[in-house]
């Protein structure tokens, strides 16, 4: 649990530093995520594959990041348990930003590189 608060409270920091560049920046993202490997997150590389799309990530982000459209935290027991905190991050820093988020997660994938 103080694992967990710990990671929060960094991503929180991230996004408070990062909410004020101009273009989406994954550096928050880094707290809770990696490119392959699950963490307090899903690893990006299974959430690419499980959206298929930019344009089908940035659609869930749009219609409000519901938890139930959500393929991952929907149906895995360990994320869904971790969909709040989750909610919090995509309130404070991907609202708003929904393409350039899912566009951002799919260049990192394809690149290798967050």
């Amino acid at each position: 649990m103080r694992k967990s608060l710990k990671l929060v409270a960094a991503a929180a920091g991230l996004m408070a530093f990062s909410a004020t560049a101009s273009a989406f920046s994954t550096g928050p993202c880094k707290a809770c995520h990696a490119l392959d490997h699950d963490v307090v997150g899903p690893a990006w590389d299974r959430v690419a594959k499980a959206y298929g799309s930019e344009e089908a990530l940035a659609k869930v982000f749009k219609s409000g990041f519901k938890v139930e459209d959500r393929k991952i935290a929907s149906s895995e027991p360990k994320f869904k348990a971790q969909a709040s905190t989750m909610t919090g991050m995509y309130n404070n820093y991907i609202k708003g930003h929904e393409d350039d988020a899912a566009k951002a997660l799919f260049a990192a994938v394809k690149s290798g590189k967050m």
